[in-house]
């Protein structure tokens, strides 16, 4: 089918200019105004395809260098759109939006100390969406309580920042600070974030049902949120439909990159889908991304008591217990220990009666309170 749609106005623009700038391709004036609205278009191929021609003349001026700058960072370009900002700093373009523009570019290339260094009180204060990339950042270098006493600040000075809100909201879940979650993301209004915080906030307090219109508002919008994929398969696992679990886990804990708590949620669900094998690449992935979690070591030793390998069990609940006596994990592969040495009884169907056995008040089973915690299992455990 013909798309008879009309162009949008940006894109109409856009090729107004370029048909001029064909004309008169040295005038620097049309140069800056077709790639500022290629830009604006979406279209930064096209930006830095335009730019690149006159750079292969004379040297960028630093107002059209920022647009190339631009163009790399809208590309995805990080390394590239790291080098032209400071080659546009050493050339006098020093200022607020240029040093945040560099610290997204850090950002996007995963160097978050050399992004909160450029993030500095001048550049919140200045650039708006700064306050936001700081917490980000702050976040990504596990800098949490630093996060959350700049951030009582910022929301003071920043109430209608729903995005912001989220940010925080975000940091508190994972600082387990459920009560300051909650405040954070009843601010953040419809900031997907925010709304993905208030879905785990309602997993983490037994309520798998409710979270669950929560998690699918903001994947409708956002299909590709980590927070609300992991919510959402950990809700489906709370509730026993474990099957379905397995796709949403596995897409958050792809998101997360290296988030290990979305790792050991994948492994109890592959676990409870009877796939240990998989199951068991997923604890090993949570552990590659941080050793000192005690889930980690205490849901292999959960497999390896699966795989009778007693031993290798004992030494992985010694290094659990040594990080967290009260690991949930290694408590429960402290059961199956108990129950499994010297019996004759085939230690899956031990682990898996415990994992469906409910164990409290509410009823709820080992199986759905792993699932439920691991929503909380961002903060790094200590010795």
């Amino acid at each position: 089918m013909i798309d008879t749609a009309p162009p949008s106005p940006a894109s109409g623009r856009l090729d107004r200019l370029l048909g001029f700038l064909g004309a008169d391709p040295s005038n620097l004036h049309l140069l800056a105004d077709a790639a500022g609205a290629a830009l604006d278009a979406g279209r930064p191929d096209t930006a830095a395809q335009v730019l690149d021609r006159h750079g292969e003349a004379a040297e960028l001026p630093p107002h059209l260098l920022n647009l190339r700058a631009l163009a790399a960072l809208q590309q995805g370009e990080a390394a590239e759109a790291v080098e032209l900002f400071e080659a546009l700093r050493r050339s006098g373009g020093d200022d607020p939006a240029v040093r945040f523009n560099l610290a997204s570019a850090h950002a996007l290339l995963g160097d978050h100390p050399a992004a909160l260094e450029l993030l500095d009180s001048e550049v919140v204060e200045a650039v708006p969406p700064a306050a936001l990339l700081r917490i980000h950042t702050l976040h990504r270098l596990e800098r949490a309580e630093q996060a959350l006493e700049e951030g009582e600040g910022l929301a003071a000075a920043r109430p209608d920042d729903q995005a912001l809100m989220g940010a925080l909201a975000s940091v508190a879940i994972d600082d387990e600070r459920p009560e300051l979650a909650r405040r954070y993301a009843l601010a953040g209004g419809s900031d997907p974030e925010a709304v993905a915080a208030l879905g785990l906030l309602e997993l983490n307090d037994h309520h798998p049902h409710e979270s669950i219109p929560l998690f699918d508002s903001v994947l409708a919008r956002d299909p590709n949120n980590a927070r609300a994929s992991i919510g959402k398969g950990m809700a489906l696992l709370a509730t026993g439909d474990t099957h379905a679990s397995l796709e949403h886990i596995d897409r958050g804990a792809e998101a997360f990159v290296d988030h290990p708590g979305s790792w050991i949620a994948s492994g109890w669900a592959y676990y409870l889908a009877g796939d240990l094998a998989v199951s068991r690449a997923r604890f090993e992935r949570a552990l590659a991304c941080d050793d000192n979690f005690a889930e980690s070591h205490g849901g292999l030793a959960v497999l390896d008591i699966a795989a009778g390998d007693h031993e290798e069990a004992r030494r992985r609940l010694k290094v659990a217990l040594r990080l967290d006596r009260n690991c949930f994990s290694a408590a429960l592969a402290s059961a199956m220990l108990l129950r499994a040495e010297g019996k004759d009884s085939d230690a899956d169907k031990v682990i898996g009666r415990a994992m469906h056995t409910p164990f409290a008040e509410d009823g709820y089973t080992v199986a759905q309170a792993l699932a439920a915690s691991g929503a909380y299992a961002g903060k790094r455990a200590r010795n």
